[in-house]
């Protein structure tokens, strides 16, 4: 009952926020499955026992297993469900992961600085020209264990956890990049608002269905509205 646990999760959160005097939170759909399944509820609602499946998010490549701490630690934080240890232990994973990145990126090679025999091993073919550490190791036969051994790759990282991020983070980066800069051009309409007494009906421009779906639903926002079955890209 995972579902249940992960709103009773939230709610909890609010409450405690509400005695405090503060705004209320949820993850939105691009933070974390929660946010999905909260969304989901929201705007399409359910007939039978929600489940959380990977296929319902839109934005699995961000939502991944790995960058679960890197989402939503500081947030965490923030509400007060994080405490200080894991919070340093935290900020000290996530200098070690910039500091090596940059390092990678910043550090070039040429063709002269590895031998026959390191290129064969690590590359599978000699260097042809001037590379950054980082370009390396985007290549697909090219892991952050074996780019380290190399003797012009540097030290390698002593916490395993930081180093999987490390090469996630630059093998997966043009995907990566790519998802969040649709997420940012959804973000247009997705936290506009909508006033709660809104009055559908008085927009004749749109369908009768349309009308009717957004007037029950009763969405928050431009984003939730466009999520609402049947609701279409030309009505939002």
């Amino acid at each position: 009952y995972e579902e249940a646990g992960a709103q009773g999760l939230i709610a909890g959160a609010n409450a405690s926020l509400q005695v405090q005097g503060k705004a209320a939170w949820s993850p939105s759909r691009e933070e974390a499955y929660i946010g999905v399944m909260i969304d989901d509820l929201i705007t399409r609602g359910t007939q039978e026992p929600y489940r959380m499946f990977t296929s319902r998010a839109e934005y699995r490549l961000i939502l991944r297993e790995d960058n679960a701490d890197l989402r939503l630690t500081e947030k965490g934080y923030e509400l007060g469900l994080v405490n200080e240890e894991r919070w340093r232990a935290f900020s000290k994973k996530q200098e070690m992961v910039e500091k090596e990145i940059n390092r990678l990126k910043s550090t070039r090679i040429g063709p002269d600085a590895l031998s026959n025999e390191e290129a064969e091993r690590v590359l599978k073919q000699p260097l042809s020209k001037d590379t950054s550490l980082y370009d390396l190791l985007r290549r697909p036969e090219v892991t952050y264990e074996s780019l380290t051994s190399l003797s012009v790759g540097g030290d390698k990282l002593e916490n395993d956890i930081a180093a999987e991020q490390v090469e996630i983070q630059t093998k997966y980066s043009g995907y990566i990049k790519r998802q969040l800069e649709e997420i940012e051009k959804q973000k247009r309409y997705e936290n506009k608002s909508i006033p709660a007494d809104f009055d559908y009906s008085l927009i004749h421009s749109l369908s009768s269905e349309v009308r009717e779906k957004l007037q029950k639903n009763q969405p928050e926002t431009v984003g939730q509205a466009g999520r609402i079955p049947g609701v279409t890209p030309a009505a939002i």
